[in-house]
């Protein structure tokens, strides 16, 4: 048995996470985005900064459970995954009911946002577009982060998908350790009745030497 081997697995740096730092912007333009346009008293404002919250809060519950539990991992990216489509999806609305054109790939201006939201994962890196951009410019930007989160998320649940496959969970890697700790065990007593073994031969000879 690996005596460093814990059976805790090391957990993820969620700060470092790209998909992280893009929902962590999102929020930050949701909140910006819903002040700004959302009428006060809106239901829209709380459902819409709730959903952006949760991606965000669920990847970092995601990260510390997946010290002990891929499962829960997978579970908790999975509910981030949902709560970052129905944001997108409220965007969207907006955007349709005031009659406002969604960017799709025909949109002159679409390559460039995405090339830029690939890009860019902090908020720093959009205080100015949010200073200056109209409500279609920061919604299409929002659901441009929002479409890039959900399939860099995506992704990473494959990636953690396979590491369950590969390592199991928690409880399994507990009864392996617990199994490799008895083999360790049986194997020093095996030693330990080895070198007993041979001690008693030599003390044999010496015996039968000491009698001639």
């Amino acid at each position: 048995m690996d005596k460093n081997k814990s059976i805790f697995r090391q957990q993820a740096n969620w700060e470092n996470l790209h998909f992280y730092q893009k929902a962590k912007s999102l929020y930050d333009i949701t909140y910006n985005f819903t002040q700004r346009f959302l009428k006060r008293g809106d239901r829209t404002i709380d459902q819409m900064i709730q959903a952006a919250r949760s991606g965000k809060q669920n990847i970092v519950e995601g990260s510390a459970d997946g010290m002990t539990s891929s499962e829960m991992e997978l579970n908790l990216i999975n509910v981030a995954r949902a709560s970052i489509k129905e944001l997108r999806e409220d965007y969207e609305d907006y955007l349709r009911v005031r009659q406002l054109p969604i960017w799709d790939k025909m949109h002159f201006r679409y390559e460039g946002l995405l090339s830029y939201c690939r890009s860019h994962d902090y908020i720093k890196d959009y205080t100015y577009f949010l200073s200056c951009a109209s409500d279609e410019e920061i919604a299409n930007a929002a659901i441009t982060l929002a479409h890039l989160i959900d399939k860099m998320m995506q992704s990473y649940q494959n990636t953690l998908a396979k590491r369950y496959v590969e390592e199991g969970d928690i409880r399994e890697r507990m009864i392996n350790a617990r199994l490799d700790y008895r083999l360790d065990q049986e194997a020093i007593i095996r030693q330990l009745q080895e070198e007993n073994r041979q001690l008693k031969e030599k003390i044999a000879e010496l015996e039968k030497r000491q009698k001639a």
